[in-house]
């Protein structure tokens, strides 16, 4: 046996998953085909959004307040600036299915918020051109979170507790036995007693074939603009954002780098054959799609992308991810399948993981993200 737990795949829920785990053991190694953060991962893209207001189940609420204490204890414990603190906005129209659905989360969750007018928003925040039934709410625990940083930094405190870590060391198969979890990569093998597979757009092939049938590789893009004004972008005047129309809809961040303003088409994952093929460069339809949306919302920037790249990801059916063991007595645990959305809670999702591999606690009210809701599908 080469140790308790092997993590597979170092990006963004792996390497969370490995620092959390070397809290709790010093027998965890991590597995990463290139290295933590590279550059065609979904780590990729400098930042993600962190929010506490979330459309959806209410669920995962309780995973972001976790999610929220532990990038604040991961900064301490690395002396790193992970998540930027800016607020939030989530933009819709009054009424709409959007916003409606948001504060019906809102209300169920209790999570801190104000909702702000076409009004209000044209004298806090001027830079979002509003349509006239257009309203906000704002979120004032959301930020910025630093990607590479985060990952790195995760990696680091987990080797800094004990963790092996393995490199450049793609897995070509994981088999489970009666006493643990083969892994081979090329003519080298281990043995552990249980495997965490976060492998994001990568994990596919190591799934059984109910999951395969249940989840997609997908390629999704981003953009960046630059600001006629740096100044009105900065954090602390331009919060993150979401905005979402019928027609139209957009995210972004603020410029942590003082010049580029992540601004992105929301929700155009398209499928892509494998993570490894996926193209780069924007389609003349991105091209001018996300021109002629920047140019509506944020008048401020420069209708012209000055930067665009494309990143993998692994998209369940139903947009859950995929969090716990396989099946009841197996030894490989999933983490993988975000569907684009994951990074905001993967500190979070990093200590379920972990805790669960190792056997030293469990958690209730999952049902919606376990990979067992595939079996009877």
């Amino acid at each position: 046996m080469d140790g308790k737990l092997a993590v597979v795949g170092l990006g963004s829920i792996g390497s969370m998953a490995l620092w959390q785990a070397s809290r709790l053991t010093d027998s965890v190694t991590g597995f990463e085909a290139h290295a933590p953060a590279h550059g065609r991962s979904a780590v990729g893209g400098d930042t993600r959004l962190f929010r506490m207001i979330y459309r959806g189940n209410p669920g995962y609420y309780p995973i972001l307040k976790r999610s929220r204490s532990l990038w604040s204890e991961l900064e301490a414990e690395t002396g790193q600036d992970i998540l930027t603190g800016c607020g939030g906005l989530s933009i819709g129209t009054a009424g709409g299915s959007y916003l409606t659905a948001l504060l019906e989360t809102t209300r169920t969750t209790g999570a801190d918020h104000q909702i702000l007018s076409r009004e209000e928003m044209a004298e806090r925040y001027p830079q979002h051109n509003l349509r006239p039934d257009g309203i906000a709410l704002y979120d004032p625990h959301a930020g910025a979170l630093r990607t590479d940083r985060a990952v790195t930094a995760a990696v680091a405190a987990a080797q800094a507790n004990g963790a092996t870590i393995h490199t450049n060391t793609p897995i070509d198969s994981i088999t489970e036995t009666t006493d643990g979890v083969i892994l081979t990569s090329g003519s080298k093998s281990w043995t552990f007693e249980n495997v965490i597979v976060a492998s994001g757009g990568w994990s596919q092939r190591l799934m059984p074939d109910h999951l395969k049938a249940a989840t997609q590789t997908k390629r999704v893009f981003l953009t960046w603009f630059v600001a006629r004004d740096p100044a009105q972008f900065t954090p602390e005047r331009f919060p993150i954002f979401i905005r979402i129309h019928e027609d139209r809809s957009m995210y972004g961040a603020p410029a942590v780098d003082g010049v580029t303003v992540k601004a992105t088409l929301d929700g155009r994952g398209t499928p892509t054959p494998a993570a490894d093929s996926v193209p780069r460069e924007l389609t003349p339809a991105e091209i001018a799609e996300t021109t002629e949306t920047v140019t509506e919302f944020l008048p401020g920037l420069y209708p012209n992308i000055v930067r665009s790249d494309a990143y993998p990801d692994l998209f369940t059916s139903d947009s859950q991810p995929l969090l716990g063991f396989l099946g009841q007595s197996s030894r490989i645990y999933a983490a993988t399948g975000f569907s684009g959305g994951g990074f905001k809670m993967a500190s979070g999702y990093g200590e379920i993981a972990a805790g669960e591999a190792l056997g030293k606690t469990s958690y209730g009210g999952l049902d919606f993200i376990r990979p067992q809701r595939f079996r009877s599908r």
